[in-house]
């Protein structure tokens, strides 16, 4: 007997948290052949290095790959190098631009640092798709691309509704799929892994896989992670992730400030947690309890235990004595972007440099909170002036009071709802950074 858990305990712990498998029976399949073998499953997911840093979104996908990596089974992390040069058309409602060579091979490079602080790295394989795209001749890619038709391919939503808003869409995009599902036939991939809105490409590689002679892989999606708002996706465009390289205190607070409600999400996409324990703490934990936990859980995974005590005591005196954390992350502000008159008519640049140096300068309260990174947008922070979130070093700020004094070059604490940061005005227009 193999030295793998029971089928059904292993399958029990890889649907934690999974949306959807094609097929559960195939699966079933595959991990009794597996343990009777000894051999152990070849499990994928491919990540695109189109930017330098992850959020916790991306991880949700990692934790699954680590689930698989926790029963025995050979993980294979594949950094999508040549088709990040295509640019996945998931979700685009246009086409994206091409990234060089070189800020593919840079992002990468930043991705394999982070991977790290959930895969074990003695475990898991990393391997390039340009080691096999850069040796396919012309003929190769006609060969591929004899095996989907055009109508296949508009039945996937993107290219659909592109199609139908007559909205252009590249030669080169349609490659995309097929290049994805080339991958699982290059690695003899036995399970593919991808977030739901990757369903259209994981199916390309069962499809091409059987032209190519090779038992079909088995896919497993994932859910899509909101982000702190609780209702769009995770992204950092939208100002609503939790990077994973953020400091211990930054992402204690910004779990901390997620609804009760997210919470349990992230206690089920984002930790090891088993449900029956996650049902059984939704039943007899407190909130504030659970939450706190869960906070010291993530920021342990991708800092330490120790970082994390301490983002907990500093989080407590940030919000339950009044104090402010020494390691209480710090933003400058670029006046010309939140500079208004009296009036609150806003000058912007030409303004602040016709004013030139002074102490003080009035601005615009939400356009410094969407500034230094505490709301994704002008409105978002008018929300939050309207609901009484926002303070001033200890001065309340309500929507009556959407114009201020601050001084340029000092650092104010600037407190949204659970979070805070120390924001400092800053002239570079004028070549100042007044420091104290």
């Amino acid at each position: 007997m193999s030295g793998f858990a029971a089928v059904d305990e292993q399958i029990a712990y890889i649907k934690k948290g999974a949306a959807e498998i094609v097929k559960e029976s195939e699966l079933r399949a595959k991990l009794e052949r597996s343990r009777a073998s000894g051999k152990p499953l070849r499990v994928k997911a491919g990540f695109d290095p189109t930017a330098p840093d992850l959020h916790l979104g991306h991880t949700v996908l990692l934790r699954k790959l680590k689930h698989f990596q926790d029963l025995g089974h050979k993980v294979t992390f594949l950094i999508g190098d040549f088709t990040g040069m295509i640019g996945d058309p998931t979700g685009r409602s246009a086409t994206r631009p091409p990234l060089s060579a070189e800020d593919i091979m840079r992002n990468s490079k930043t991705y394999l640092a982070q991977v790290y602080k959930i895969l074990d790295k003695h475990k898991t394989e990393t391997r390039f798709n340009s080691e096999w795209f850069d040796k396919l001749k012309s003929a190769d890619w006609i060969r591929l691309a004899a095996k989907v038709t055009v109508s296949q391919m508009l039945e996937r939503e993107d290219f659909h509704s592109r199609f139908h808003g007559e909205k252009p869409i590249a030669m080169h995009e349609l490659l995309y799929p097929l290049a994805q599902g080339y991958d699982s036939v290059a690695l003899q991939a036995d399970v593919e892994l991808g977030g739901t809105d990757q369903k259209f490409n994981l199916l390309m590689g069962r499809e091409l896989q059987r032209h190519f002679g090779q038992e079909a892989q088995v896919v497993l999606t994932t859910p899509i992670l909101e982000g702190l708002d609780g209702v769009q996706k995770m992204s950092k465009s939208l100002g609503n992730a939790i990077g994973i390289q953020e400091a211990p205190l930054e992402m204690y607070g910004k779990v901390m400030s997620i609804s009760d409600q997210m919470m349990w999400r992230f206690y089920e996409l984002l930790t090891d947690v088993q449900v029956p324990e996650i049902e059984k703490m939704k039943r007899e934990a407190h909130p504030m309890q659970a939450k706190k936990e869960l906070a010291r859980r993530i920021v342990s995974d991708f800092h330490s235990a120790e970082a994390a005590a301490k983002a907990e005591e500093d989080w407590g005196k940030q919000f339950q004595k009044g104090e402010v954390p020494e390691e209480l992350e710090s933003v400058d502000v670029n006046l010309s972007a939140v500079a208004v008159d009296g009036s609150g008519n806003e000058h912007g640049a030409a303004f602040v440099i016709a004013r030139g140096v002074s102490n003080h300068h009035t601005i615009r309260i939400d356009k410094l909170i969407k500034c230094a990174g505490l709301a994704a947008s002008n409105s978002e922070a008018s929300t939050k002036l309207k609901g009484g979130a926002v303070s001033i070093d200890g001065e309340s700020i309500g929507e009556t009071n959407l114009i201020a004094e601050m001084p340029v070059g000092h650092y104010s604490v600037l407190r949204v709802g659970r979070r805070m940061k120390k924001v400092r005005l800053i002239d570079k227009l004028l070549g100042m950074s007044l420091t104290t």
